[in-house]
């Protein structure tokens, strides 16, 4: 586990494809688990833990996620997520190039709780929800292309399901079309950055997580770095 930023009232960490956010039907160990663990060992302190989930990132995913460590900061923190007061970037990698190098894209998804998938429409029907995100092309390489998006709102498998209805699936996303997995389970879909306000503090807060140590999210991170 990467501590990215820590406080009284906040730790934010960059998770790793593998991890879970929180407990789910599989029995592992769970992201909030094991900050429960490290916070009891650094503090030294009996008895139990808090450590409040914020929000959630699927578990092939990796990237930034903020976790409470006082009460008071995650009902502060919820609200905040549920009015849409923090910002979130991600980072995708693409094999198949957008038609347009950026765009805002409404769509209309509904989810299927038996395959645990979302289907996005074009137009609204019975039951769906309105997600929108804006994309923009940053970064290509020989074969892959590297978008930024940011959400406006944030429905189930979102940016998964959205960039796979105009023909562009995440790298390894075989659950929305790609081609092929990648080795180690993961898809090349990366919180970058999360800023808010502190919910005690009110202070901004922006941490930018690391991009995973993999051949082709590296090679994107140096091209990304070099001047124009």
């Amino acid at each position: 586990m990467k501590v990215l930023y820590e406080d009284n009232h906040i730790i934010v960490v960059n998770k790793a494809p593998s991890e879970i956010v929180q407990g789910d039907k599989t029995g592992d160990k769970p992201l909030s688990e094991i900050i429960k663990e490290y916070l009891k060992e650094k503090y030294k302190k009996p008895g139990n833990v808090f450590c409040g989930v914020t929000h959630r990132l699927d578990r092939p995913t990796s990237g930034v996620v903020v976790f409470a460590k006082t009460s008071k900061a995650l009902a502060r923190l919820n609200d905040m997520f549920r009015n849409g007061e923090v910002d979130k970037t991600y980072w995708a990698v693409v094999k198949k190039r957008p038609e347009k190098e950026e765009d805002r894209l409404i769509h209309y998804l509904i989810k299927n709780e038996k395959n645990n998938k979302s289907t996005a429409y074009d137009m609204e029907k019975p039951h769906t929800k309105k997600a929108v995100l804006h994309y923009r092309l940053i970064s290509a390489s020989q074969k892959y292309f590297l978008l930024e998006i940011d959400l406006e709102t944030g429905r189930h498998h979102q940016i998964r399901c959205q960039l796979a209805k105009i023909g562009s699936p995440i790298k390894g996303d075989l659950k929305y079309g790609a081609e092929r997995s990648n080795p180690d389970g993961s898809i090349s879909l990366h919180a970058r950055t999360i800023s808010f306000i502190h919910p005690v503090s009110k202070e901004k807060i922006e941490v930018t997580a690391p991009l995973p140590d993999e051949n082709l999210w590296q090679a994107f991170d140096t091209l990304n770095k070099q001047p124009d």
